[in-house]
């Protein structure tokens, strides 16, 4: 290998070449050049993990919007509101989960083991608008927790990953140490609605350290996807019983409720 003037380089020069190159090689690695959404390759300068395109093709929630639970559709009362308990103040969703990238997104964080995708979906979920008292009162930022079979069979809480980037954003503190489960459960896939309730009911509790940063608070609980809202639900149930007097929910996807168009 010779110098640009045409004389040879020396081994320094070299190893700092070689350096440079093994750098590039590294990078490439851990920042694929494909989306990690649709495996399409990235446009040159392209930031993030998810092509533009994805972020495009993401199926929003339209608008009008509940004011509580921020489902859309609304016509002359809002059945979604149903599925939650009279403490929780609001819910929030960025994206449809049925149809559109957001499916594909959340598999890519969750299964894929791209973890940086928190930080570029936490940043359309900090986003979302809320009702005035939620953004006054906020206190903290709380991840869904998973069991410690789950956390070890995945290597890290997606949910958690979420709630920081969010909770850096809202400048609010993020609380990862608030919230157990007591036990194992199934994974909700699969399960009915009523199974659903039954799978998660009593699998969570406050951790006793906690509640005294809980007494009276507006916490907003955050995990990647509400279905029936049945696991963000018992979260609530417990955090209400470790003294928090209201909670939010966020979530970066939504499945459809029964009778959405």
């Amino acid at each position: 290998m010779g110098s640009p003037e045409g004389r040879p380089l020396t081994s320094a020069a070299n190893a700092v070449a070689w350096a440079a190159t093994a750098g590039r090689v590294l990078m490439d690695f851990a920042l694929p050049p494909a989306c990690a959404a649709c495996e399409r390759l990235l446009d040159d300068g392209e930031p993030g993990l998810v092509c533009g395109r994805c972020w495009a093709r993401l199926a929003v929630l339209p608008s009008p919007q509940c004011d509580r639970c921020g489902h859309p559709n609304i016509r002359e009362r809002c059945a979604w509101c149903d599925l939650l308990p009279p403490y929780v103040r609001a819910v929030r969703s960025v994206t449809w989960m049925h149809t559109g990238t957001g499916g594909a997104i959340v598999h890519a964080l969750k299964y894929g083991g791209w973890h940086a995708i928190a930080a570029e979906m936490a940043q359309r979920m900090s986003r979302v608008p809320w009702p005035i008292d939620v953004l006054e009162e906020r206190a903290a930022v709380v991840p869904v927790p998973l069991s410690s079979s789950r956390l070890r069979e995945r290597g890290f809480n997606q949910s958690e990953r979420l709630a920081a980037e969010i909770a850096s954003r809202w400048r609010v503190p993020v609380r990862d140490d608030v919230l157990e489960r007591t036990r194992a459960t199934r994974t909700q896939t699969r399960l009915t609605p009523e199974e659903r309730l039954a799978n998660v009911s009593g699998a969570f509790s406050v951790r006793p350290a906690s509640r005294a940063l809980l007494r009276n608070a507006h916490v907003v609980l955050v995990d990647d996807v509400v279905t029936t809202a049945a696991t963000l639900n018992a979260c609530a149930a417990a955090l209400l019983a470790g003294g928090a007097r209201i909670v939010s929910y966020l979530t970066f996807g939504r499945a459809p409720a029964s009778g959405d168009r």
